[in-house]
Parts: C-alpha cells; sequence; structure tokens
C-alpha cells in the first residue's frame, strides 16, 4: 500500500471559532463556517485542508491521507483485512464531510486514527486567502506535514511503513527524537517524536511561495503578541526557513518556506544531530495541548 499524500486532518478544541479570525488574518488561510458549526480551513482549490471541530478538548481527530483511486482504496481494504487489520468505511455522511468520494479508517498502534481516501474534492479557482499571501505549496506534495507524539517509536515505524507504505527520509537525535516520512517528493509528510504515554498532535506544517509569506506572517504574530512556540529558523533535514506558533487549539503550526525535495532514484537516509542551522529557539514553556494518553 502506497498513500500518495497528505490530504486533511482533523481536530476538535473548545475553541474552534477562534480560527474564523486566527486562520485567515495570520496565517493567509481561508475559513469556512460548516453548517455543523465546524471551521474548515482551506489552503488552495481543494474542498478543505483542516476542519477544526467544536469540541471539549484539543486532539487530533484524524489525518486524511490520498492514496488516488478507488481501485487503490479497494486493495488498500483488501491487504488490510489481510493482515488482520480491522478498519471502518466512511458513511456517505461523512464522505460529504471530508469533501471526498470516498474513505476507510483505521487506527495506528497508540490509537490515533488514519483515514485513507480518494476523490477529494476541487473547485479551481475558488481559494480566497484571507490577506495578501503568494500561495501554499500544495498539489503533488499535498496539505503540508503533521509532526505526531507516539508512546513507541518502533510500533509506530512499522505502522507507517509497513502498513501505510511510507519510506524513511531521515532521523535526528537530540533533545527531541525525530524520525522523518515521506510519500511524494515532499520530504517529509509525516513525522514521530517518541512521548512515553502519550500520544497526539505536536504540530502541522503550511509550507508558502515565498520567504517575504513567511516574515509577514511573523512580523503579524509578533504585533498581535501570538505566542510562538519556536523562533525563525533554518532546518538541518528539509533546510526549510520556519517558525512555529501555537494555535488556538493547542498545537503548533510551521510555517516555512523553501524546503527541499526528495528524489527518490538519489535519495539516501541521513542522521542528524541537531534539528537546525540556525534559529528556531525554544520560546514556548509548555509542550503543544494536542496531546494526550495513548491507549497502549
Amino acid at each position: 500500500m502506497l498513500v500518495k499524500t497528505l490530504g486533511y486532518v482533523g481536530v476538535e478544541s473548545p475553541d474552534a471559532k477562534e480560527w474564523l479570525a486566527f486562520g485567515p488574518e495570520v496565517l493567509g488561510m481561508e475559513a469556512v463556517e460548516a453548517s455543523s458549526g465546524s471551521v474548515l480551513l482551506r489552503i488552495d482549490d481543494a474542498d478543505h485542508r483542516l476542519a477544526v471541530h467544536h469540541g471539549e478538548r484539543n486532539r487530533m481527530l484524524y489525518a486524511g491521507w490520498d492514496v488516488g483511486s478507488e481501485e487503490a482504496l479497494e486493495a488498500a481494504g483488501e491487504l488490510l483485512h489481510k493482515r488482520g487489520i480491522g478498519f471502518e468505511v466512511g458513511t456517505e455522511e461523512d464522505c460529504a464531510a471530508r469533501g471526498v468520494l470516498g474513505f476507510l479508517t483505521l487506527s495506528d498502534p497508540s490509537g490515533l486514527r488514519h483515514e485513507l481516501f480518494y476523490g477529494q474534492k476541487v473547485v479551481p479557482g475558488s481559494f480566497r486567502p484571507g490577506r495578501a499571501i503568494s500561495g501554499f505549496v500544495t498539489g503533488a506534495q499535498g496539505l503540508g506535514h503533521v509532526v505526531l507524539a507516539t508512546p513507541d517509536l518502533a510500533q509506530a515505524d512499522r505502522f507507517l511503513r509497513g502498513v501505510l507504505g511510507f519510506k524513511k527520509s531521515d532521523e535526528i537525535y537530540t533533545f527531541m527524537d525525530l524520525w522523518f516520512y515521506h510519500c511524494n517528493p515532499r520530504h517529509h509528510s509525516i513525522a514521530l517524536t517518541p512521548m512515553p504515554g502519550v500520544r497526539g498532535l505536536h504540530h502541522v506544517m503550511v509550507e508558502v511561495q515565498s520567504f517575504d509569506d513567511v516574515g509577514m506572517a511573523y512580523d503579524l504574530c509578533m504585533s498581535r503578541n501570538i505566542p510562538l512556540s519556536m523562533t525563525l529558523g533554518r532546518h538541518v533535514n528539509d533546510r526549510m526557513v520556519s517558525f512555529y506558533v501555537r494555535t488556538p487549539s493547542g498545537f503548533d503550526i510551521e510555517y516555512g518556506w523553501d524546503a527541499v525535495t526528495v528524489d527518490e532514484e538519489t535519495w539516501t537516509v541521513a542522521q542528524y544531530d541537531r534539528p537546525s542551522v540556525w534559529g528556531h529557539q525554544m520560546v514556548a514553556q509548555t509542550p503543544p495541548g494536542a496531546l494526550e494518553a495513548a491507549t497502549t
């Protein structure tokens, strides 16, 4: 099985409506309030990329992975069944809410939910950014990436590579160990960090098309006293220039530019002893608030 891109992420939050201002005004996203009360965030012509559902606590609900076609989704279901991995098929109502033609859902070893889907709704020319911005890097690279906390790195690694078909990009060993995985030219669509007894969403990354977009968002955060988690810096592995901002829903957004891409024919896995070439100084005094006790 090989997923193609990260298509969407869904979270629960008691402060969902704060995204109606935070998403457009600070991040340059388009925010739409659904009839259900959820806030849908757009960064391109896809139906939505981030869904913030109103609920009692901050937590990740699901990550949606595009498999490309109905046939691929059926093959994924058959493979999961043969391997004894349980899954559920999304209802017609759920598919409409996700903006896809079909999906199935399964859980990773820590209990986090992943959805395999096909047929994401796209309305060409419909994206309306909340402020002046050059645009986001999506297309064949998908939404961006997610970094997930997991209580058992080895188990999670086997799930990503052995079940979902990811390939490892590289590893970082420092104050926060990280393993990175790709499924398309984006350096990583998902990364894992070990946290004993804990699972959840550490951050979501979105990539913009110019350094000025990053700088303007950084200025907006500073002028509005929006809490940063990490200052501006350049990562050592994907070379992205970015900063991290704490969202109204507890997890962080990494807002970045200029990441390298993976050429599968020539890429070699490396390990690093630091996360950044420069910058990325830790500002937040607490970890992201979208973490919860794991089921394992």
